[in-house]
């Protein structure tokens, strides 16, 4: 595959390519005078009746190359893990423009150019390879400019679809919006397509290890048993449908007993593993309890420094039968809430209607974690956190006297503050503000 050096390179080889042709059509004697081919703006030529003949390519649009697009495969697994490189295909749209400072000069010039391109439909390789490749001594590639010596390492000759040229239809309309865009006058153009350029990314992938056996092997005859056949749509594999929290909440407190409810839960070393990306957390639960095939119970963690608040990415982990392979289940989110555990039950505004509150709350607070103290409805941000904290500050301006149901929002996690009964009731922390 080529480099990010490929785009560059083509225009280099079909300016080398045209240049070659000028000379071997022995255009400059047809003209009368040298002929220069260029690969620069439109608006950077310069106009005159004293310019020598031009030919002038231009590079005026890139494009997706929709057929391998298309058929490129993912280039990152489930985990963000890079597992490949897919190439960047590109297609380049070229305008080939002539210029003359005396009559027919353009004309002929653009139709040697045509006929040229028409003869060359696809760039040969090794014409790619001698025009980025200075020739050897006594000619070495010491006079070109730094751009053409850096052209060499572009491996444009080495990829492996092969360079296709051909001409590319605009309509009036199309060409005009085209020059007025590019704000110079038009010049006799003919357009062409340019394709297909792929540029290899060289970034570090993952590689899997070769399959040794599918199955586990007897451990009689040492062959493996194959694959195993299940007369079901459901998957063999464990799967988690929904996790029931205690009391009836719709999230977990640390600590907390969680239930797992799903299928094929059964079989040895469950683990629940809790993924929290956003904050860098993961965490394993091992013993599980009450185990069944449909259901596992889980009692999270206690330490206030292993989970934050906030929502994780839940699955289980587990072997079955003499297969040591690790089974892993689907994803589930499963819901971490913060705990108020110290809160005054009576607070004094200042003079002007202002109070802050510092509540305790569990688990502690991490740096970059959101968090907001809602009394009522009224609901107020902390400022941002730097340094792990279990007693984050909220002020309030303008609160109006009152008694207050509290809660406290973290990472859009809500403390726990209804009993849902039933009949559903608020039970959590309150506080009278006078």
């Amino acid at each position: 595959m080529s480099n990010a050096l490929a785009i560059a390179g083509v225009t280099a080889v079909i300016k080398d390519l045209l240049d070659d042709g000028m000379i071997d059509h022995a255009v400059t004697d047809t003209l009368g005078q040298g002929v220069t081919v260029s690969a620069i703006a439109p608006d950077e030529i310069e106009l005159g009746t004293d310019k020598q003949p031009r030919l002038n390519l231009f590079l005026y649009q890139v494009t997706p190359n929709i057929a391998w697009r298309n058929a490129g495969l993912p280039s990152c697994d489930s985990n963000g893990r890079r597992t490949g490189n897919p190439p960047l295909a590109l297609d380049l749209h070229y305008m080939l423009t002539a210029y003359g400072a005396l009559d027919l000069q353009a004309e002929v010039l653009l139709g040697y150019a045509m006929l040229l391109l028409h003869q060359t439909p696809v760039l040969p390789r090794a014409a790619i390879r001698k025009s980025l490749n200075p020739p050897t001594p006594p000619v070495t590639g010491s006079l070109l400019p730094a751009v053409y010596k850096a052209l060499q390492a572009s491996s444009l000759a080495d990829q492996l679809e092969q360079i296709k040229i051909t001409p590319e239809v605009m309509n009036t309309e199309e060409l005009s919006k085209l020059w007025t865009a590019i704000q110079t006058h038009y010049r006799p153009t003919a357009t062409y397509l340019v394709t297909v350029v792929l540029i290899q990314p060289t970034a570090t992938t993952s590689a899997a290890l070769p399959v040794l056996s599918r199955g586990p092997r007897d451990p009689v005859t040492n062959l493996e048993t194959g694959p195993t056949v299940i007369a079901t749509m459901r998957s063999p594999g464990p799967v988690i449908s929904s996790f029931v929290y205690a009391n009836g909440q719709n999230s977990a407190e640390l600590g907390d007993a969680v239930v797992v409810n799903g299928q094929n839960l059964a079989g040895n070393g469950q683990t629940l593993v809790l993924a929290n990306p956003l904050r860098g957390v993961n965490v394993s639960v091992t013993t599980p309890s009450n185990v069944s095939a449909t259901s596992l119970t889980f009692t999270l963690p206690s330490d206030p420094a292993s989970c934050p608040a906030g929502t994780y990415t839940a699955s289980v982990q587990l072997t079955q039968g003499a297969d040591p392979s690790v089974l892993v289940s689907n994803q589930q989110p499963l819901m971490i809430a913060p705990k108020i555990t110290a809160l005054p039950a009576t607070a004094t505004r200042d003079a002007s209607g202002g109070l802050t509150l510092t509540p305790t709350c569990t688990p502690q607070l991490q740096p970059n974690q959101t968090a907001s103290l809602i009394l009522g409805d009224i609901q107020v941000s902390a400022a941002p956190i730097t340094a792990a904290t279990a007693t984050p500050g909220f002020t309030f301006t303008a609160l109006p006297p009152g008694k207050y149901w509290v809660r406290l929002r973290i990472d859009n996690a809500d403390s726990h503050f209804i009993n849902f009964g039933p009949p559903p009731v608020f039970a959590g922390p309150q506080i009278v503000v006078s």
